[in-house]
């Protein structure tokens, strides 16, 4: 399973967390976020694909910072339309599209986006589009009914290595392609604990 660093925003700390060698990192372009990346991306090693992450931006601006930044994936934590997506996925980077999920979901939304996205992230519903540092009920994903592989947020925590594994028996982790992990692992916003998340690491 692959792991996913997201909120990234001090230039040292991004190549810090990068030695880890992370699968992805992420970059947050929202201004309404405290981990909103306003820097230039540090060279990284080629293993490590870069995804921005973007709340109802216009396709201009998101195609703007995938030229600029060089992205990789963009990750659409808003409402996004399909049409949106298909928009950007022509582009030729990989899109996940983000649900949230509290105690139930109807994952019937999920079909008009099948065709236009790489992945689907789920993460926890709450207040803001994300960072809300606390997870949803992982089981609800056992009814999950495509093979479209996702990314599963939300609140994860070095203190939640036991419900992964759990999780990684259990039928919801089937087509579960990466962890997502962010405001557990900070000292401040933006800014990651390299030692806990190195302990993190070699447990996943």
């Amino acid at each position: 399973m692959k792991l996913k660093i997201c909120g990234m925003k001090y230039p040292d700390n991004i190549s810090q967390v990068a030695r880890l060698q992370p699968d992805y990192l992420g970059f947050i372009f929202h201004e309404r976020s405290p981990r909103h990346f306003e820097e230039k991306i540090p060279a990284l090693s080629d293993q490590i694909q870069t995804v921005g992450v973007f709340v109802d931006e216009k396709v201009e601006f998101i195609s703007g910072q995938i030229d600029k930044h060089k992205l990789s994936a963009i990750q659409l934590h808003g409402h996004e339309s399909p049409e949106t997506c298909r928009l950007l996925k022509s582009s030729g980077v990989k899109v996940l599209k983000v649900f949230s999920i509290k105690n139930e979901f109807d994952f019937s939304v999920l079909t008009p986006y099948e065709d236009v996205c790489d992945y689907f992230l789920f993460d926890t519903k709450g207040k803001l589009p994300g960072g809300n540092g606390y997870r949803f009920d992982w089981s609800v994903l056992e009814q999950y009914p495509s093979t479209k592989p996702f990314f599963l947020s939300g609140g994860i925590g070095l203190y939640q290595i036991e419900n992964l594994k759990h999780f990684q028996n259990s039928k919801a982790s089937k087509f579960c392609h990466a962890i997502d992990v962010n405001s557990q692992f900070e000292i401040e916003p933006g800014f990651k604990d390299i030692q806990l998340l190195q302990e993190f690491k070699s447990q996943l």
